[in-house]
């Protein structure tokens, strides 16, 4: 599945620069709580994801807005003729009763959809607005310039009602049934997806509504029919689609929630042909979703993830974590980060307070852990390697641990798997490190610990000379230091560490602001979907 979507992918990139005919980006003001929102849509294949009341509906019925219709000969069978404007798909209730005390009614928001467009390799933009009560379209400076013409084809989730609320109209209206029949040919695009074959697909139609029969070729050469009423939702809103999309050519489709109905895997198999077909027919498709699933199925530029806040909708980055809290209320995965050893590991959370509100992220977000030692690392590559976790665990090592950061390097390479792996400042343990920016620093650092200047100064000379006689390695020798100080200033050693890691990244210059950005990188690539 990953191997046929990178390889759609790039398809579909290449082939858009050819495109005559594109909607590249929509823009909202006023409308339904959605002050001003700018959407590009950069991909053939756009889906967009976010927690009910985000504006995902609303920008799917605006965009339906954008085109006046063809009016081809197969529509007019369909009865889809008739244009879609903004005021049939953005109906306000306005009895003009204004002398009815308690008077119910909708708000009338002066309201602009800016659309720009490839119109024929011409660069062009269009604007729906609403100043009062009347939608009027412009054509920002454009003389004489019409609205542009294109197949659009909007399925919701009413277009799936249940086929029972049909029964009372195929009881009185039987003599004014239309039929139209689907040949196999056409719905190859439902048979790639389900588990039937089919011989054919027949539609029965009074006004507006239908119903779909159809015929399975079973193992004997007989083929039994069956309507809607006999199927499962999953079944009736593929045949449907097949029905409605495979014979669309340079169309702009629009499907609400196109996960209705679907298992997760039969929703990736949907995108994996819709996107086939958007190749095949230079079709242009935007989906909404609640679904990760469908979230995987389409490259990062393709994914639109939006965010209510009090006064508007906002376009955020689709990462995995924010989308996971946003569907579920919680964070489904986690990055881990391991480390060596305690001091290590309140480096690092110093580094994430720093980074924390850039980001957006949550005590839960990330864990951080630490091991007995460097030593075990390529052990742990070896196991997270075998389960394909690697993308989701970032190492980080002592300055003097790079021997055995560039075998772990030289062996997740072997293994074809990327491998996340950062250095704490120094060539030997943080403390060493993190000591001497102390002294470099004692007055900046006796303010932040709240501690008088020369005070401070004579209690990290009094440690100095107290560890000048000790035998032991620099690291361990600078350990004690710090733990010296921590308990001068009444403090966890571990949170004293923490916090000069935090303060030293937020100077936004030296080793520790670099380590900080490589941090960030790592958190982004992860929330990214690119694992």
């Amino acid at each position: 599945m990953k191997k046929n979507l990178e390889q759609i992918w790039d398809q579909l990139r290449s082939q858009k620069p050819s495109r005559e005919n594109y909607l590249e980006e929509v823009q909202l003001k006023g409308l339904r709580g959605i002050r001003d929102l700018r959407v590009s849509l950069p991909f053939p294949v756009t889906v967009l994801a976010g927690p009910n009341g985000c504006g995902k509906s609303t920008i799917l019925f605006a965009l339906a807005c954008a085109y006046k219709s063809l009016g081809r000969p197969e529509q007019a069978l369909q009865r889809q003729v008739e244009d879609r404007t903004p005021t049939k798909m953005f109906p306000v209730f306005d009895p003009r009763r204004r002398d009815t005390q308690g008077e119910l009614f909708d708000i009338r928001e002066a309201v602009e959809i800016t659309f720009a467009y490839v119109v024929k390799n011409d660069r062009q933009q269009m604007k729906w607005a609403r100043p009062g009560d009347k939608w009027n379209r412009s054509f920002l400076g454009r003389k004489g310039a019409e609205q542009p013409e294109r197949d659009v084809y909007l399925r919701t989730l009413a277009n799936l009602s249940n086929p029972s609320e049909l029964r009372s109209v195929l009881q009185l209206a039987r003599r004014d049934f239309e039929t139209e029949k689907v040949d196999a040919s056409n719905i190859a695009f439902a048979q790639r997806i389900l588990s039937y074959r089919y011989s054919r697909l027949s539609c029965m139609r009074t006004g507006l509504r239908s119903l779909l029969f159809a015929e399975r070729a079973g193992e004997t050469g007989q083929r039994p029919k069956y309507s809607e009423f006999h199927m499962s939702a999953g079944e009736r809103a593929i045949l449907r689609l097949s029905r409605d999309v495979s014979r669309k050519d340079q169309a702009l489709i629009l499907i609400d929630e196109v996960e209705a109905g679907l298992h997760p895997y039969v929703q990736q198999l949907l995108m994996l042909e819709l996107q086939r077909l958007a190749l095949r027919n230079k079709l242009q498709i935007v989906v909404t979703t609640h679904s990760p699933a469908v979230l995987d199925t389409v490259p990062t530029e393709a994914r639109v993830f939006l965010e209510r806040t009090e006064d508007n909708v906002v376009r955020r980055e689709p990462y995995r974590d924010l989308i996971q809290k946003a569907l579920y209320g919680r964070t489904q995965s986690v990055l881990a980060v391991l480390c060596e050893d305690e001091m290590a590991e309140a480096f690092i959370r110093g580094l994430l307070d720093f980074l924390g509100p850039k980001l957006d992220l949550l005590q839960n977000d990330i864990e951080v852990g630490r091991d007995t030692g460097k030593d075990q690392f390529p052990l742990h590559l070896e196991t997270l390697a075998r389960f394909r976790k690697l993308p989701d665990v970032l190492f980080v090592l002592d300055g003097d641990g790079r021997e055995v950061g560039q075998r772990m390097s030289a062996r997740a390479a072997e293994l074809g798997q990327a491998l996340s792996l950062l250095y704490l400042p120094g060539n030997s343990g943080p403390e060493v490190w993190l000591w001497a920016q102390l002294k470099a620093a004692a007055q900046h650092y006796a303010a932040v610990l709240s501690m008088p200047p020369q005070h401070f100064v004579e209690k990290m000379e009094a440690i100095d000379n107290l560890y000048d006689a000790a035998a032991d390695k620099p690291s361990a020798i600078a350990k004690g230091k710090v733990y010296a100080l921590a308990e001068a200033t009444a403090r966890a050693p571990a949170d004293l560490v923490r916090l000069i890691a935090k303060k030293e990244a937020e100077t936004k210059s030296g080793d520790v602001y670099g380590l900080a950005n490589d941090l960030e990188d790592v958190v982004r690539k992860w929330r990214s979907f690119s694992a």
